[in-house]
């Protein structure tokens, strides 16, 4: 079955990477375009599924290369809006282990402008899925609009969301206020232990999952890096073990996780609606295939999640 249109909401973010400079009171930094959304976009696109991002984009250099970026991955952006505020910047610094740590350039940028007029017309008809999270979910005066549009888009699809806390950006709390409400927006709720431990420090994974039920989410994903996955549906539990593979960095691997589940449950026909046809197997046969995705996209540079042909070869070579 062909997978029916994905739409994401959220913001693009420039991604700037420290690297060595030629002189010690220079600092040279590679640009590459991300943001959480964004990538999700993306790898959606990568994949094979019709994926839409609902963007601000300015036109400023950043915006520029946003565009060019996610127009050649085969993203529909016949419903962005052109900004006229800047682009949101994030620079990053690496550790040993290719873990990201952010600053952030964000004071008025054009992601977090979103208006009820510049959603209103935009139609849902074809729309299996709507996804979005991260700042986009709390940057106001922006945020309250997202929220009325996953309002409205629930009825007729199916509503996913990522919170990708930022804690220095936005203070945890503010997460952690619109948490319930977010979950009574959601079908699908994924998240990384980080988040877990920001939005509910030292609440076991599993205890976590029976709250955000609670609260309306009928599938939890908490994504545990080298750990794999915990998936909830409805209180039944599934673990999925990550794919072994040499990381260059962690940036973008939620994000193409996220792709990952919604594509393959997409294909199995499981969006569009509540998930009730969905059972537990399916969600962990979407999870590991998640782990697939994800693993491609730390085994290079950057959020850069991998084309379908790419995941193919994995899978040959995994002997799948």
């Amino acid at each position: 079955m062909s997978p029916r249109q994905i739409t994401v909401l959220g913001e693009c973010v420039a991604d700037a990477f420290t690297e060595p400079a030629r002189a010690s009171n220079e600092l040279a930094l590679r640009v590459l375009p991300g943001g959480g959304p964004a990538n999700t976009a993306v790898a959606l696109a990568r994949l094979g599924t019709p994926a839409r991002f609902l963007a601000r984009l300015s036109g400023d250099v950043f915006g520029r290369l946003f565009r060019a970026h996610l127009e050649a991955s085969g993203v529909d952006l016949s419903d962005a809006v052109t900004a006229a505020e800047p682009s949101t910047l994030a620079v990053a610094e690496l550790d040993a282990q290719g873990q990201a740590a952010f600053s952030f350039h964000a004071q008025n940028t054009a992601d977090w402008q979103w208006t009820s007029g510049e959603l209103a017309n935009v139609d849902l008809s074809g729309t299996a899925c709507v996804h979005t999270g991260s700042l986009a979910l709390v940057s106001e005066p922006g945020a309250a609009v997202v929220e009325e549009f996953l309002a409205a888009a629930a009825p007729g699809a199916t509503v996913s969301i990522d919170p990708n806390v930022r804690p220095l950006l936005v203070n945890p709390q503010v997460y952690r206020a619109r948490l319930t409400h977010w979950c009574g927006l959601a079908d699908i709720l994924r998240l990384s232990a980080d988040d877990l431990d920001l939005l509910l420090p030292g609440t076991p994974p599993e205890q976590a999952c029976d709250l955000w039920h609670a609260a309306g989410a009928r599938l939890v994903v908490i994504t545990l890096g080298a750990d794999g996955a915990l998936a909830s549906l409805d209180g039944e539990r599934v673990r999925v073990p990550a794919v072994a593979t040499p990381v260059v960095d962690t940036v973008g691997a939620g994000d193409s996780f996220t792709a990952g589940l919604l594509h393959h449950l997409g294909a199995g026909g499981f969006l569009g609606g509540r998930l009730t046809e969905l059972g537990v197997a399916e969600v962990a046969e979407a999870c590991r295939f998640g782990t697939q995705v994800a693993a491609l996209t730390c085994s290079v540079a950057g959020p850069n999640p991998p084309w379908q042909h790419q995941l193919a070869q994995l899978t040959t070579a995994g002997g799948a």
